[in-house]
């Protein structure tokens, strides 16, 4: 089968298109062709070696997939051959094939479109755990949302309005990536290269600060954040994009009844998978009846791995990037 492989750590170059045995299933997994993966910017801190868990190559990028169950294992219960699904794959999902564990595969809708399918499992599972589960968000509160333009900030924008926030703000890093945001359905959105994102948005609440903030970034925003944040606000940070971390003080937070959150999807899959299944029964339904709705920014089939490695990391996508498969060629 056809699959990209890491084959040293580094830049995109490193991503190879190649010819790779069809992976074998245990009694607990199942065999998956795939129809699209997304493109998340974990796969590019794992072929950077700088993602945790993520093995050293060669090794097959990927951190989800959208795809038809072609063969299930002697003890999986609640699958079946012929199914559309979405999965967390076990090893990788830039390839034709994946092998997933059971209660990593969720069933999706026969009407749902494969893109879409493709686009949710990552930005959507995650952004549903940082605000329902994490910050527990409460209905009429303020939220920001850093890189608000991207998979994850898209998403999120439209899970916070939906579980009732009464204000979204968005941070992006680019005057051009402001519209994205807007069109998320943002009730706000500040370029931080052009203003100072915290004196805004304490101009906006009238000195209250938000309640909610959504960092992936770290470093100084992260440090910036906590200048613009409400008493009994949660931050939850989730990423270190910006490349480097951020340094948090004890006295910005026992007086003012503040807290700082971590959350990791990869950590809660490997450690507490069980957890997921919640979330999908809350998301997939989301994404049914249209509530929900992804946001796709660009398309490159599977050979082009490394063309959309670099669209990302060259900080201009928006929305979510997929890698589409043609039909597998017999093995």
């Amino acid at each position: 089968m056809k699959a990209v492989v890491v084959t040293g750590f580094g830049g995109p170059e490193v991503l190879t298109y190649t010819d790779i045995e069809k992976p074998s299933i245990q009694p607990e997994q199942v065999l998956i062709r795939v129809a699209a993966t997304g493109v998340n910017f974990a796969d590019i801190k794992a072929r950077q070696g700088n993602y945790h868990g993520a093995g050293h190559p060669p090794f097959i990028p990927g951190l989800d997939a959208a795809g038809t169950i072609e063969e299930v294992g002697s003890r999986v219960q609640h699958l079946k051959a012929g199914q559309r699904v979405i999965t967390f794959p076990k090893s990788g999902s830039y390839s034709e094939y994946v092998i997933a564990d059971e209660k990593l595969t969720f069933v999706i809708p026969d009407h749902m479109e494969f893109d879409t399918a493709a686009a949710c499992p990552t930005v959507s599972f995650t952004s549903y755990k940082l605000l329902a589960d994490v910050a527990r968000l409460e209905p009429g509160e303020t939220v920001l949302i850093h890189a608000a333009a991207g998979g994850i900030g898209t998403t999120a924008i439209q899970l916070a309005k939906i579980l009732g926030a009464g204000r979204v703000i968005g941070t992006v890093g680019h005057e051009s990536k402001m519209a994205a945001a807007m069109e998320a359905g943002a009730d706000h959105v500040i370029c931080y290269e052009k203003e100072d994102f915290a004196k805004k948005i304490n101009d906006l609440t009238d000195g209250q600060g938000v309640d909610v903030i959504l960092d992936s970034v770290s470093g100084w925003v992260t440090e910036k954040s906590l200048t613009c944040l409400a008493k009994y606000g949660r931050l939850v940070n989730f990423g270190i994009s910006g490349g480097t971390a951020g340094q948090i003080k004890t006295t910005d937070l026992h007086s003012s009844c503040r807290s700082v959150l971590g959350f990791s999807l990869g950590t809660t899959r490997e450690n507490r998978p069980h957890l997921l299944q919640d979330t999908a029964n809350h998301v997939l339904p989301l994404l049914a009846d249209g509530r929900l709705k992804m946001k796709i920014g660009e398309r490159f089939s599977l050979e082009e791995a490394a063309k959309a490695h670099e669209w990302v990391e060259s900080r201009q996508s928006t929305g979510k990037i997929l890698l589409e498969l043609k039909k597998p060629e017999s093995d």
